[in-house]
């Protein structure tokens, strides 16, 4: 695996359909996600002050939509970090695979989506910072 950094996430827009009676969006494997999505899962009611994520990803692709709200990810990649604010149910983060992240400034009634490349396998993530950046450096 090519070594990743914050720098290769990247924002995608997905595409809206825009109606008189309300807004569409509609996402496809490998078309508008550049990848099989093959898990969905959602986060919600998250109180304030409260953070997720804190692991990192050793295979895992991911695209993380604001459905509803928002909310900041910071990306990391042991040596580097960003911060992106999501806020558009018709915009995306594509986080690739060794990086860190931390989800954090939920807005009240915020819903984070994401779609996974795999399913859940425990053996994939890294809980612990130091185990992630010896990784990172392994690399």
């Amino acid at each position: 695996m090519q070594q990743t950094t914050v720098f290769d996430c990247q924002m995608l827009s997905l595409p809206k359909n825009h109606r008189e009676q309300g807004n569409l969006t509609v996402v496809t494997n490998e078309v508008d996600v550049p990848f099989t999505i093959k898990r969905v899962y959602y986060l919600y009611d998250v109180p304030g002050g409260y953070s997720r994520g804190g692991h990192g990803h050793k295979e895992l692709k991911q695209l993380v939509v604001a459905l509803s709200g928002s909310f900041s990810i910071t990306v990391d990649d042991g040596t580097s970090k960003q911060t992106f604010h999501l806020s558009r149910p018709d915009r995306g983060l594509m986080l690739p695979p060794g990086l860190w992240r931390e989800l954090d400034n939920f807005s009240s009634g915020s819903i984070c989506m994401v779609l996974a490349s795999e399913l859940y396998d425990e053996n994939d993530y890294f809980r612990d910072y130091e185990k992630f950046v010896a990784w990172k450096s392994a690399k």
